[in-house]
């Protein structure tokens, strides 16, 4: 008989560890998961094995309503496994891309699958504007906070320093790290994983706090140095996730989308 325990394993989807005959396996479920959802993330999770890069559960099974991976057995994060994973990442950023954007969803909201030449228009069209309408048709961003992101959007040629298309996790905070036993950082939960700009996996990664995160970003810059800046930049990254809790969650995010984006105003 299959033994199933409940793990913790985002918001979102139901998470298992099932041991099988074969050995144990991670399942996350979803009932009523929006069409091609888990499909969607075994895409992404392959889209992210780059020679040299970090490594990425293997995908054993795929269905409507469930994703099974490998089961990766973890430990504390550590000094020594975040500096690697850093290196990793920019060999993950440097892996070759024609143009931004890329389909997926991002929490259980599908994402715009076009492909633009540049950033600028990609982040604004593809990204922030689309949430923006949804939150405010939602009520939990004002009227003032909508204009102040659009205004970023106006300008963001002016504020972001032009980069080629970098292949990203896209939703890199740190709850989609696993620190495995081994002493390896791996990639998790890759649905809205796309071709962008590099800063903003780093800005996700700063925007909720990541074990070790210094050492990431050290060891991140010495293999891929960053456009000077940089860190002031990241706010601007962040409007993303901040606007989908926003329509997620409601609460205090809207707030939080109109206080960020008026700095860069």
């Amino acid at each position: 008989m299959t033994r199933r325990v409940p793990v913790a394993g985002g918001d979102i989807c139901a998470s298992f560890r099932e041991d099988r005959p074969a050995g144990p396996v991670f399942v996350k479920e979803l009932d009523g998961a929006p069409a091609g959802f888990f499909a969607a993330e075994a895409r992404g999770l392959d889209r992210l094995r780059v020679d040299g890069g970090p490594l990425v559960p293997a995908v054993v099974e795929v269905t409507d309503r469930a994703l099974v991976l490998e089961w990766v057995d973890t430990a504390a994060p550590a000094a020594g496994a975040a500096s690697r994973f850093g290196g990793e990442l920019a060999r993950l950023h440097a892996a070759p891309e024609e143009s931004f954007g890329g389909s997926g969803y991002a929490a259980t909201i599908p994402l715009d699958d076009r492909a633009f030449r540049d950033w600028p228009p990609f982040f604004a069209e593809a990204r922030l504007l689309p949430l923006v309408r949804a939150a405010r048709d939602t009520g939990s961003l004002s009227a003032a906070g909508a204009v102040a992101v659009e205004r970023v959007c106006a300008r963001l040629d002016q504020l972001v320093p032009v980069e080629p298309p970098a292949r990203l996790h896209g939703d890199l905070w740190s709850g989609n790290l696993l620190w495995g036993a081994d002493g390896r950082v791996r990639l998790v939960d890759a649905a809205a994983a796309h071709a962008g700009h590099r800063e903003t996996d780093l800005a996700l990664l700063a925007l909720f706090g990541a074990p070790h995160l210094d050492r990431v970003e050290a060891a991140y810059v010495e293999a891929a140095p960053l456009a000077d800046g940089w860190r002031q930049r990241q706010g601007i990254h962040q409007l993303h996730p901040l606007l989908l809790h926003a329509v997620l969650f409601g609460g205090g995010y809207g707030a939080a989308v109109e206080r960020q984006a008026a700095l860069y105003l």
